[in-house]
């Protein structure tokens, strides 16, 4: 089965845009309501992760419309992130729904938390426009979350700021070092499975180059 490449590239393009608009509406929002401070707002996991997808989105969009293929990084890369937005929406649907200091904005909050992993993860299994991913790459993928948990839990020590309570030092190591560990092992799985999926084909962008396959 396939479907004309404009109308895949319109989609993540359109995905893209209103990621940028949810995260800037919220930005703004926080700004009204008192000062922001920028390195606390971007220091969420959701928001980076937010304009990592968003970023990604468009680059692959950009490549179809164009009919080309996209690079093995910038496949890795959206393997890597689409990762990312199905622990974010696992984690804040399970964890942080009730937690206060989060995204202010209803609507942003959707979009953010729900619509885009949901989309990343249905675009990713459903476009058969990216390569197999070869699993020697898979510890890849944990690298920009362990480099974040690291900045965050300096932060925790040193000024205070922490962008998730579950992650607040002042509650004792031993209940954060569980918490980084289950979210490890969150990411390796989600990780694991988005790179499963990536062998499967099971719609075609009409106009794109077929991707090929890994060599391991």
């Amino acid at each position: 089965m396939t479907i004309p490449a404009r109308y895949v590239a319109v989609l993540r393009l359109l995905a893209a845009v209103l990621t940028i608009v949810a995260v800037t509406a919220t930005f703004l929002s926080s700004a009204a309501r008192g000062t922001v401070n920028p390195f606390n707002f971007f220091g969420f996991f959701t928001i980076q992760s937010n304009l990592l997808a968003a970023a990604t989105l468009a680059g692959t969009a950009v490549l179809c419309l164009q009919g080309r293929r996209p690079p093995p990084w910038l496949d890795l890369a959206r393997a890597a992130t689409t990762a990312y937005m199905v622990v974010v929406g696992i984690v804040y649907n399970t964890l942080l729904t009730n937690v206060s200091g989060g995204v202010a904005l209803p609507w942003a909050n959707t979009v953010l938390h729900v619509i885009l992993p949901i989309y990343c993860l249905v675009d990713w299994l459903l476009v058969a426009d990216r390569a197999a991913q070869p699993w020697r790459q898979l510890w890849l993928v944990l690298v920009y979350p362990v480099l974040w948990t690291t900045v965050v839990l300096l932060r925790g020590a040193t000024d205070g700021w922490v962008p998730y309570p579950f992650l607040n030092p002042t509650t004792g190591y031993g209940s954060v070092f569980v918490y980084v560990l289950l979210i490890a092992v969150a990411f390796i799985i989600a990780g694991a499975a988005v790179f499963g999926l990536s062998r499967l084909r099971l719609i075609g962008a009409a106009g794109a180059p077929a991707s090929g396959r890994s060599r391991g």
